[in-house]
Parts: C-alpha cells; structure tokens; sequence
C-alpha cells in the first residue's frame, strides 16, 4: 500500500519511519535537499525533490496509486494547496493535512464538504493543549492518553525514591495495593522500555505506564503516593497560538491564568482577545521579572515559546522559584531523553502530538485508535474483537499472546473490563492492547481478522 508525504520535517521524517517499519511503500516530498537527504540516508523510503504542491512532482511521487496523501509541512498554505491538486489528480487518494492556523478553524468541516475534500484535518496545537489540561488535570502525570471516550485513562507517572512501593515485586502488588490494584502496562528505567513480569521490582525513578477507569483515576495515583493537587493558577511564557489557545480554555474552566510574551504586538493583541487573563509584555527567562510576579504562589508553569532553550530555562527557573510544577513544550525528539536528566518530568511536543493522530487516523478496518510511546517503541492500540478472531472466547490466560504484549483494557457496551487472566473477550468488545513494535505483527495473526493497518 502507498503512502504519499509531503513534507521531510521532523513530523514527516518520524511518520515515515513509523510506516516503513510496517513495510509500506512511502514516497517523501520536500524541496529542502537537506531534509531529503536526511530522508534517504536514514530510511527505505522513495523521496522525491520538489514541491508537494505541483502536480508534475505529485505524478512523479505516483499521487494516482497512492491510497493515502499526508499532507505535514509546516505550511498550511502548502498543505491545502498540496491537497487540492492531489484531488484534481486523483480524487480517491485520502487526504490528511496538518493546518495549525486558528484561522481556519471553523472551516475545518468545509474544507471536508467542499474541495479539496480533506479526510481529516490535525491540528497539533490543538492536541497539545489537550495534552496540557489532561496533564494538569491528573496529578504528577507525565504522560496522558484517553480510551473509551475517556472512560479509561492510560497515564505514566515516575516512581519517587520514598514512594511506598519503591523495592515491591509486582506479583505482591495486591497485598500492598489492595482494592485499588492497577494494572501496569509498561516501564521505562534508563530510557529502556521493559515490559514488566511477576518477578520484577519497582524501582525509584522508574516512569511507569497503567491503565486506569477514570472514576478510580485519583485512588489508583495514591497507590503511587500521587495526591489531588487541583490548579488555581497558571502562568503561561509564550503567547504564540499555543498559548493563546491554552489562555482561552482556562478562562472557560475559570484559572487564573498570566501570559508573559515578548513581543509588543502580540501582547496587545493578547490583551485584546482575552477577557480575564492578565498579559505581560516582559522576557519569560528573566528571573527578576517571574520573582516581581510571585511566581511562588503559581501552582503550573506551562513554557510555551518558539525557542526550545528558553522553554527549558524558563521551566528550571519556574521550579527553582517555588512554582509547584511545570509542563515544557519540547519540538526536539532528540532531547526527549535529556529531560528527565535536568530535572524536567512533564513536556509536551506538537509534532509528537502531530505523530499520534495521524498514525490515529491512518489506521483502518477495525483499530479505532493508536498511541505511540518513548518513539516508535511501542503502540498503545483500540481495537475491536471481531467474532472470528482467536482472541475471542476463552479466558486471556489460555491465549498464546507474544512476549512484550498484553491486553490492558476491555470495553463491553457501557462497561469497563480491568482484565485478569480468567477474563474472556467477546465479539464486538474494544479491546486495548499494549505492545511493542516487535509484537505488532503477531498481534495482528492473534486477532486472526487482522488488525488492519491499511
């Protein structure tokens, strides 16, 4: 199967090499010869040198046999543009473009309706600040996503030193946890992703990823000694249209909220634009100001501006000034493994965020959702059980699943199904599943229909 993008950016780049591992046919397109160099070199991928918005590039990509055009520069202009000769080419080829302007936001369904009849719309900075709220929402979370419509939470949290459960074995887990047992799907110790077996122990430091039904959320955090801590003031450093965004959803949930931007015209059309937030025109990296702004009496600080370095010194000095947490906006894969090192727990990535859902919306068949961990080491997936499928009708114990999955979820109609080992899969259940990418394929023999990618 043939999947066409257009853009050699970090987003493309990390898509590409998602769906190479999946062994499909992908053509980059990108006029930035650096960037397909970069391309070629580090993928078994076709790329094409141009721009994604000609047609003579797109027919020479193969835009007529391809089934999927993903459409992620960092230009919206480019990625409609792109989408709509794709459309006069080769109408059956789904479209997905990356439009980040709140301009067009109400046109998201026209755009759809009307050429250049776009699948789907991703809009990453709209999942980022998705991302911050949950973040905020769940105490010392590092890591949020959503199942079920939000009735299943899949959280990771780092295990502090004096934590209750530093040194115990997860098969005595029930004797120290007992009601509030969670099902653990995944560690990360030292930047390695460990499935997690009877025998092994936790361990201070560990960032570990379970599953949770969202009204047991805050029981299932006190087992990892996460206690309710709810938000009464924000400060945002940054007000470009992630900040904006993020603004204007915690004046609906009624936070106090403070944006500091640098730049003049953008605060005073911050301050246009806002009814209750209080803008301030300053550095966010400058320690006096923060200090003049009682940074000490703010419970998130939330680094959003355009340049990683500040993001990341803003947020030190945040802590370091008695803000009670911060959340950092980090586009660099490359430094995601740094964060935890300086003293950085919680980041949020708009190309990360970008990655997800369109790896989300790529899917097809019977997989309703994706998310992707530490990379492209291991999926979180929402599947279907479909009646003719081995994983149906006998307890989860009996299945032969393969080293490095589990099923981590069941959702039966209007109920959620914590699984054990007696539990059994019904046709029509949504079913999560974690697994490593190694364990994919055999995943999909497993589900017998097989969890179609495409």
């Amino acid at each position: 199967m043939k999947v066409v993008i257009v853009g050699a950016g970090e987003v493309g780049f990390h898509v590409a090499n998602h769906l190479t591992l999946e062994n499909k046919d992908v053509v980059v397109i990108d006029k930035n010869p650096d960037a397909i160099r970069r391309v070629s070199d580090n993928l078994d991928v076709q790329v094409v040198n141009g721009s994604g918005s000609s047609p003579v590039v797109l027919e020479e990509a193969g835009i007529q046999n391809a089934e999927i055009i993903l459409a992620v520069t960092d230009s919206d202009e480019t990625n409609l543009v792109a989408c709509l000769v794709a459309d006069m080419i080769s109408s059956t080829t789904k479209k997905l473009a990356r439009i980040r302007d709140a301009d067009y936001d109400k046109y998201h369904e026209m755009f759809s309706s009307h050429a250049p009849h776009i699948d789907t719309i991703i809009n990453p900075e709209i999942e980022v600040v998705k991302t911050i709220d949950r973040m905020m929402s769940v105490p010392g979370a590092v890591d949020v996503g959503e199942f079920a419509d939000g009735r299943i939470k899949f959280v990771g949290v780092y295990l502090e030193k004096d934590a209750q459960l530093v040194g115990v074995r997860l098969s005595d887990l029930p004797a120290k946890t007992g009601q509030a047992r969670p099902l653990l799907a995944a560690l990360v110790r030292e930047e390695e992703l460990i499935i997690p077996r009877g025998n092994d122990r936790l361990l201070a430091g560990d960032l570990v990823y379970f599953i949770s039904e969202e009204d047991k959320l805050l029981d299932t955090l006190s087992v990892f000694d996460k206690h309710d801590q709810p938000v009464h003031r924000v400060l945002i450093i940054g007000g470009g249209r992630i900040g904006f965004r993020l603004a204007r959803l915690l004046e609906e949930k009624s936070i106090y909220s403070k944006v500091i931007e640098k730049n003049p015209d953008r605060c005073t059309m911050l301050a246009e634009n806002l009814n209750k937030s209080v803008v301030l025109c300053g550095d966010g990296s400058d320690q006096s100001l923060l200090a003049e702004e009682n940074i000490g009496d703010i419970d998130v600080v939330v680094t959003l501006t355009d340049n990683e370095e500040t993001n990341i010194l803003a947020s030190l000095l945040g802590i370091r000034l008695g803000a009670r947490k911060s959340i950092t906006r980090i586009s660099k894969f490359s430094y995601f493994p740094l964060m935890k090192a300086i003293g950085i727990e919680q980041f949020v990535s708009p190309r990360l965020s970008a990655i997800n859902t369109i790896l989300q919306h790529i899917r097809k068949g019977k997989v309703l959702s994706a998310i992707s961990l530490k990379g492209e080491q291991a999926e979180v997936i929402e599947a279907i059980a479909l009646e003719t499928s081995d994983i149906v009708g006998k307890p989860l114990k009996n299945i032969s699943f393969p080293k490095g999955a589990l099923v981590a979820g069941i959702i039966r109609k209007e109920d959620v199904i914590i699984p054990t080992g007696d539990s059994v899969i019904e046709p029509d259940d949504r079913v999560i599943i974690f697994a490593i990418k190694q364990a994919v394929p055999k995943i999909e023999k497993i589900l017998s229909v097989k969890l179609e990618y495409f």
